[in-house]
């Protein structure tokens, strides 16, 4: 930069900027496309080649007049103009002082203005506040350029090397992306150590934005990273399988029970866990005992049959004609299952009662569940309770034992291929109770959760059946 300050004349003319702030001694390049700006370089080219820059209040202005330019401007000298082949020109202009407007003549082809200069305040004495301000000012400069802003190495040799805060003020803030309204503000302050103050605010405000912006550019990274270093490791398993010719046979069939459970129409907490299940399946070795119990888990998720059910056919005389087909007598019996299903009819959303029958060995108890089943058009299964001591056997197992299984009851249903069989509960007098838990309150409540669902939906049947004994339920 030059320190010889040329002579600022009276009348300059005007070149309005849109989108920028220059300030005293600053080298910036610009582009004039606007025609009358175009006469104005001309005109001061002609002449003593300094022009007046000043931003406009808004920038949509297309051709500016008094009131839409900013009092305070700044003269700058055209070091080179280059012309283009659009018919824009390119200017290259050096800052040389600050000037007020003090009247604009609006009737040429371009804007003159007669303008004031405005001397620089002469820089207070270096007093500790001024040194630490300065000091400050460029430490905050270094932090910004170490957050990743791009600044030329030039002006950071200026930054070091400058010691007057108001050069120095100018100086940083044409580095730093301000609005035009911060940007006129600072170059409207005379005073040095308040401008510089200022710009200081600005940098500390650029300083937690560049921060913040570093944080979520490193988050985003490393999550790339992450990404990046889990898609290899799995590239090289895969190929480690290959060669060991497991990884066709592991991927199918994880794809299998990908495919069976968008089939089975699994609930939302089933889809979680399948793909939990799933995902701990492809971490494991394939001939691990762990990846054996987690192969049995998914093919019983995978094999309940969670949306199939069998839809009701209740018509009373079909009904009579099945009930009369399978049992000769019985007429009691049969009258009190033709007025559950006719209750049923009426009411398909009532809780279901709990059917009892009773009666020694081979009197029909089994055979009269059958009928129910067939006359509904439900799916029968059966479950004997004679000498169930284990409570696991109702409730299932927990799957860190080898050869664990869920519940006779799911078991059942899953055999039945659908989610509203007849289900027959046999023998239930002779289930016992002992250290391994009482099978009977595990039964009870089952029964009390079937007949909460029954209120919002009509779901099994069930019979409980024993030689003495037997229960149908529905829920």
């Amino acid at each position: 930069m030059s320190e010889e300050t040329p002579r600022v004349p009276d009348l300059l003319p005007v070149l309005p900027l849109k989108d920028a702030v220059i300030y005293p001694y600053i080298i910036v390049p610009l582009s004039v496309g606007r025609e009358s700006s175009i006469l104005a370089v001309d005109a001061a080219l002609s002449d003593h080649r300094i022009v007046a820059l000043v931003a406009q209040k808004d920038p949509a202005v297309e051709e500016a007049g008094e009131g839409d330019l900013h009092p305070v401007g700044t003269a700058a000298a055209i070091m080179r103009m280059l012309k283009l082949p659009d018919g824009r020109i390119r200017i290259l202009a050096q800052g040389i002082a600050r000037i007020r407007i003090a009247h604009l003549a609006e009737g040429e082809a371009y804007l003159q203005a007669r303008v004031e200069t405005i001397p620089e305040s002469v820089a207070p004495e270096a007093t500790l506040e001024i040194q630490a301000l300065v000091r400050s000012a460029k430490e905050a400069m270094e932090k910004i350029v170490g957050l990743g802003k791009t600044v030329s190495p030039e002006v950071l040799v200026l930054v070091a090397n400058l010691e007057d805060p108001g050069r120095l003020a100018d100086l940083i803030a044409s580095n730093l992306e301000l609005s035009i309204l911060d940007a006129q503000a600072i170059l409207e302050m005379l005073d040095p150590e308040a401008r510089l103050r200022k710009v200081a605010e600005h940098m500390h405000r650029e300083v937690q934005l560049l921060t913040m912006q570093q944080e979520i550019s490193s988050q985003a990274r490393g999550e790339i990273d992450r990404n990046q270093r889990e898609y290899f490791l799995r590239q090289q398993l895969r190929a480690i399988q290959q060669e060991l010719g497991e990884g066709d046979e592991l991927a199918e069939e994880i794809e299998r029970y990908r495919k069976l459970g968008e089939e089975k129409g699994l609930s939302d907490e089933a889809k979680e866990e399948l793909e939990r299940q799933i995902q701990r399946l492809e971490r494991s070795h394939p001939d691990s005992a762990e990846s054996s119990v987690q192969r049995t888990y998914l093919d019983w998720l995978t094999g309940l049959p969670w949306k199939q059910a069998s839809q009701d056919h209740l018509d009373l005389a079909d009904a009579r004609r099945v009930l009369d087909e399978d049992h000769y007598n019985l007429e009691k019996v049969k009258e009190r299952i033709l007025e559950y299903l006719a209750v049923r009819k009426l009411k398909p959303d009532a809780r279901g009662p709990i059917l009892c029958f009773v009666g020694p060995p081979g009197v029909g108890k089994t055979s009269l569940g059958r009928s129910i089943a067939r006359a509904l058009g439900r799916k029968f299964a059966r479950l004997s309770l004679g000498g169930v001591r284990d409570e696991a056997e109702i409730r299932g197992h927990r799957r860190t034992y080898v050869g664990a299984l869920p519940g006779r009851i799911l078991q059942g249903i899953h055999q039945a291929g659908t989610s509203n069989p007849v289900f027959m509960l046999d023998e239930i007098d002779k289930v016992g109770s002992d250290f391994r838990g009482d099978p009977s309150s595990a039964l009870l409540r089952r029964c009390s959760r079937c007949s909460t669902r029954s209120r919002t939906r009509p779901s099994a049947t069930t019979t409980w059946a024993s030689p003495t004994t037997s229960r149908a339920c529905s829920g």
